[in-house]
């Protein structure tokens, strides 16, 4: 390892982000993610597009509104914008003027001259709206509905209807102080129980229009990972005209590392904004321990009615299914339960080469897992359930017999709508499974997730298969070489129709007779 001595920790925060920044290390992932949010974009060209973006540095010049909630909310928004004004819609200007011109929805600039002060206009009634004074607009729209509800076009006034729907609901957000009508990122954080809570408004005009929550393990100071979440935040987010935070935060390595004013409020509107982000983490990570602890109450009583109706101790359980089409492909998935939870180190994969039924592959996978455990002296299982009814049963138990292992095999048995019904014995007798109960919610999962596996790995194979040529056969022939003579022949007819000294000008003599040979066998 290596380090470097720096003046004061404000330097080696600096350093440190910059570090991460310039490596992109692996495991300092703690805050990074990919997700962002939508915005509006007004461009600055002479003839200006409204879009949705969610990069805002590909064009830093254009103005952006939001974020939106959702991205349905923004393409509403946009959508409803470009009814109401004739704004150019296409990307690159054409040579001649498109269907919008003529729907009367586009000016066409491309073709005519239009005065630029008109869409200087437009451009400020749209971004009058979008900054939240739609009272013009709503007036406008219910005019228009109006005059189509006399003229019997109900179609169309449900259509502006709908509009002035999109409208509320981009309002209907939660308004702070309606005499504040500032816009900036509040910030705050709770820390209990070995985790960090941490909470983000995003306000604009007055109004909160989005949240970022975020609930990670706490492996350090609160305060640092803290600071190293906003920090982290930015880097995919544009940047806020201020930044609030608790009042008991250092915020001078802030103001310096990302060039904003930040805000340590000790009382007033900003102090508010606080104590509701402060409020809303403690509730959110309090939540989110509540809701493990009932999920892990639940478990133990699924499994305890599981144990109480076999008779038996039930902790460890591995469930198995096939998968195959038409007898190709065929693969089995083992997945293991301990106490309701699935240990996915424990899973297992199966390529089969018995694919002459289900019963024949359910007897080789069990009896492969089942060998090996015995050969390694592994952990057996309380119980072992088949995905299917009394023939799977009876194969897996008499291998599990010849084996010399006493392991309870049951059945997980389906209706007449592929749901599970219940638990099916060796002798053929059912214990019911009451659809409300934790038990069978329980099983559920476990049948679900077998089932996942097993088709997941299916179609990898499967898709592999497909991808697959016949240059991936040939000995000396990897992947470089491969792309080498596709590049070099274009595809496997030119390939095929080249002679030996033409492909040993790609590859090596010997590796060109190989490939050679291999395409032309058949000959």
């Amino acid at each position: 390892f290596d380090f470097i001595v720096v003046a004061s920790e404000k330097e080696a925060l600096v350093l440190e982000i910059n570090l991460i920044k310039k490596h992109r290390p692996r495991y300092n992932i703690m805050f990074i993610d990919d997700s962002s949010y939508p915005y509006i974009k007004l461009t600055r060209e002479q003839y200006p597009r409204l879009a949705v973006a969610r990069d805002l540095k590909k064009d830093r010049n254009a103005r952006y509104f939001g974020p939106y909630p959702d991205a349905l909310a923004a393409h509403e928004t946009v959508k409803l914008l470009l009814s109401l004004y004739p704004i150019r819609r296409c990307v690159s200007m054409p040579d001649k003027v498109c269907l919008y011109y003529h729907m009367h929805q586009c000016l066409g600039p491309c073709q005519y001259e239009v005065d630029p002060a008109v869409y200087e206009e437009i451009s400020q009634k749209i971004i009058s709206f979008l900054n939240g004074n739609t009272k013009e607009v709503e007036q406008e729209l219910k005019a228009r509905m109006q005059e189509a509800s006399d003229r019997l076009a109900f179609e169309q006034a449900k259509e502006y209807a709908d509009y002035l729907e999109a409208i509320r609901h981009i309002k209907d957000r939660q308004v702070i102080e309606v005499e504040q009508q500032g816009s900036m990122d509040v910030f705050a954080y709770y820390a209990d129980r070995g985790y960090i809570a941490i909470q983000g408004f995003f306000v604009r005009h007055g109004t909160i229009l989005e949240k970022e929550f975020k609930l990670t393990p706490l492996y350090g100071d609160a305060e640092d990972e803290f600071i190293s979440f906003i920090i982290q935040f930015y880097e995919n987010h544009p940047m806020a005209t201020e930044i609030v935070l608790p009042p008991d935060t250092d915020g001078s390595a802030l103001e310096d590392i990302l060039k904003v004013h930040v805000f340590l409020p000790e009382r007033g509107y900003r102090r508010k904004l606080i104590a509701m982000c402060q409020d809303n983490a403690r509730r959110q990570l309090n939540l989110k321990f509540e809701v493990v602890e009932k999920q892990d109450e639940l478990t133990r009583q699924a499994v305890a009615q599981l144990e109480a109706d076999i008779g038996r101790p039930m902790n460890r359980i591995e469930l198995f299914d096939n998968s195959h089409i038409s007898g190709t492909f065929t693969v089995a998935a083992c997945v293991v339960y301990e106490d309701g939870m699935p240990v996915k180190k424990d899973y297992r994969l199966y390529k089969l080469h018995t694919a002459n039924s289900d019963v024949d592959s359910m007897k080789e996978v069990v009896y492969r897992r089942y060998f090996r455990i015995l050969k390694e002296n592994g952990r057996q299982p309380d119980a072992v359930l088949v995905d299917g009814g009394l023939t799977q049963i009876e194969a897996a138990s008499s291998i599990l017999e010849s084996l010399g292992l006493p392991i309870l095999v049951l059945g997980l048995v389906k209706d007449d709508h592929h749901n599970t019904s219940g638990l099916m014995r060796l002798d053929g007798s059912l214990v019911p499974i009451d659809k409300s109960s934790n038990l069978f919610f329980l099983l559920t999962r476990m049948q679900d997730e077998v089932h996942r596996v097993a088709i997941g790995y299916h179609r990898r194979l499967r898709q592999k298969a497909q991808t697959k040529s016949v240059l991936d056969e040939i000995e000396g022939i990897g992947p470089k070489r491969r792309k080498a003579l596709l590049k070099a022949f274009g595809n496997f007819t030119g390939l095929k129709a080249a002679s030996r000294q033409e492909i040993a000008g790609v590859v090596p003599a010997a590796a060109a007779d190989k490939v050679y040979e291999a395409l032309h066998a058949e000959e």
